[in-house]
């Protein structure tokens, strides 16, 4: 049997390297090299551009168009990651959704979802999680840097028994399989990768009394370096964090929160059930 620091040091190991990502297909995991293999353009192919050969991708947004691209291939279990510059300066009213989705009316969809604020003001990071077509679980968060001074890395690492949001590594978000309980959990659909930049000024800055500047235009976001690996048989099945990433998490929930699903009781007069499983 593994010591406990041995299993916690091989559990770090996992998150910090984004191990063991399953594609749909079965096919090897890997560190993408130019984004045109993996992504092709959704919409507004005029206000998408690759750069360095392919190895970074833009998205524009002005008053004709937003612009969004989605991934060649689906995904079952593991991790996936993207490093994404968000749009600067004034984005009050702009929306960059980087996610990812099954098809059907009852889908499945793990969400990213970074909310525009006037200069100076900090942007706001959504996440939330669909499961059979049911969703409403937002959490919303400040972030702990600017995002759009420089790439930073936003994953998921989804197993059978947990969904686990991740900032440069940092965790923000966990969301586990309550089955047992009726709570609906993804793990029969394959998802493909998500990303577009939109106007959301009727909702997105202040709920909505913001509103985009189009003066500032284009509005510009930045991806580079996807990552997904694999995990065979389902072998990455940890269940817990660490210490040390507890209390990462712990700090996040405690310093930057600012909205959470399970708290807001004029919506849900009666906690949703993982919520009172999983306080």
């Amino acid at each position: 049997m593994q010591s406990d620091s041995a299993s916690m040091g091989f559990r770090c190991l996992g998150f910090l390297l984004l191990l063991f990502f399953t594609k749909a297909n079965a096919s090897v995991g890997h560190f993408s090299t130019s984004l045109k293999n993996e992504f092709s353009v959704s919409w507004g192919a005029d206000h998408v551009n690759f750069l360095r050969g392919g190895q970074e991708l833009q998205l524009k947004l002005d008053q004709n168009s937003g612009s969004g691209f989605t991934s060649k291939k689906k995904y079952l279990f593991g991790s996936i990651s993207m490093q994404i510059k968000l749009v600067p300066g004034d984005s009050a009213g702009t929306v960059t959704a980087y996610y990812l989705s099954s098809e059907g009316m009852n889908h499945d969809e793990l969400d990213f979802e970074f909310l525009g604020n006037k200069s100076g003001e900090p942007y706001v990071l959504q996440t939330n999680v669909y499961a059979s077509g049911k969703g409403d679980r937002e959490q919303r968060i400040y972030l702990w840097f600017d995002p759009t001074k420089d790439f930073h890395s936003y994953g998921v690492l989804w197993t059978p028994q947990h969904i686990l949001f991740m900032v440069d590594g940092v965790p923000i978000r966990v969301f586990k399989n309550n089955k047992a309980a009726g709570v609906p959990y993804p793990e029969r659909q394959a998802m493909g990768v998500y990303s577009s930049l939109w106007n959301g000024d009727s909702w997105a800055t202040q709920g909505g009394l913001v509103k985009i500047d189009w003066s500032h235009a284009p509005f510009v976001a930045a991806y580079r370096n996807f990552q997904a690996h694999n995990s065979f048989n389902g072998r990455y099945q940890t269940d817990m964090l660490s210490p040390a990433e507890k209390k990462k998490l712990w700090w996040v929930k405690k310093n930057y929160m600012i909205y959470d699903y399970c708290n807001d009781k004029q919506r849900y007069p009666v906690s949703p059930p993982e919520c009172t499983i999983n306080p």
